[in-house]
C-alpha cells in the first residue's frame, strides 16, 4: 500500500514530527511505501482564494497550479494519514486550509469522490484522555473527521487516534507515545473503523 503522510506543525523538532517519523518507520517495516508532505516547509498556502473557490454550477473547474499539484500527488496514493497537534479541539489552521483547498468540489466531493482505501487522523493532545472524555471532545473530533470529512469525501474506512498528555511527557512517556505511533504504522492496513455505521452517512 502507498500511503501519503501529511504533517502539520511549525517546528520540525516537535513531538509531532517525531511521531510522524516513527509512524512512517512502522509503515515501511510492514512493507508499505510512504511519502511525507511537510505542509509548512512545502510552502503550501492554506488560505482559499477566489481561484480555488468551488464552482457549484457543476461545470469542470481547473484549480490553481498549487492545488492541482496536490491533487495529482493525492491521486498517486492508496491511503492517507494526517498527523497534527490538536489545537482548540480541532485541526490546526494549516491543515484545515489544506483540506479546504485540496479536498475540493469535483475531486473529493460533489461530482467526484476520493478513491483512497482508508485514512488515519493521528492527533497529539496536550491534555489527558479524561479531559477529552469529560466534554466528549474526543467523540466530537472523531465525528467531524470520520463523518463530516472522510465519509463525505467517499472514504469509508476512517480512524481517529489521539496521543494524550504530550505536553507533560517525560522521556519514558515520549518513548511510549513513539511506540504507539510505530505500532499504528505497522498495523495500518488492519486499522478498524471508528464506531459509526458508514451506511448511515452515504451521500
Amino acid at each position: 500500500m502507498k500511503v501519503l503522510i501529511v504533517v502539520s506543525h511549525p517546528r520540525t523538532s516537535s513531538l509531532t514530527f517525531a511521531v510522524a517519523e516513527r509512524f512512517g518507520q512502522g509503515l515501511q517495516a510492514a512493507g508499505h511505501e510512504a511519502e511525507v508532505l511537510d505542509l509548512h516547509r512545502s510552502g503550501f498556502g492554506p488560505v482559499l482564494w477566489e481561484e480555488d473557490e468551488p464552482d457549484w454550477s457543476g461545470n469542470h473547474k481547473v484549480y490553481s497550479l498549487e492545488v492541482e499539484k496536490e491533487i495529482d500527488r493525492m491521486k498517486q496514493y492508496d491511503a492517507l494519514a494526517y498527523i497534527f497537534p490538536i489545537w482548540w479541539y480541532t485541526l490546526p489552521a494549516m491543515l484545515k486550509g489544506y483540506i479546504d483547498r485540496v479536498w475540493n468540489y469535483g475531486f473529493a466531493y460533489g461530482t467526484g469522490k476520493l478513491h483512497h482505501e482508508q485514512v488515519l487522523w493521528l492527533g497529539l493532545a496536550g491534555a489527558s484522555l479524561e479531559h477529552f472524555e469529560k466534554r466528549n471532545y474526543d467523540k466530537m473530533l472523531a465525528h467531524q473527521l470520520n463523518v463530516g470529512m472522510a465519509n463525505y469525501a467517499g472514504i469509508v474506512n476512517s480512524k481517529v487516534e489521539i496521543l494524550y498528555n504530550t505536553l507533560d511527557a517525560d522521556h519514558n512517556d515520549i518513548e511510549k507515545l513513539l511506540k504507539q505511533a510505530y505500532d499504528l504504522g505497522f498495523h495500518y492496513s488492519q486499522l478498524n473503523r471508528d464506531v459509526f455505521h458508514a451506511a448511515n452517512y452515504t451521500q
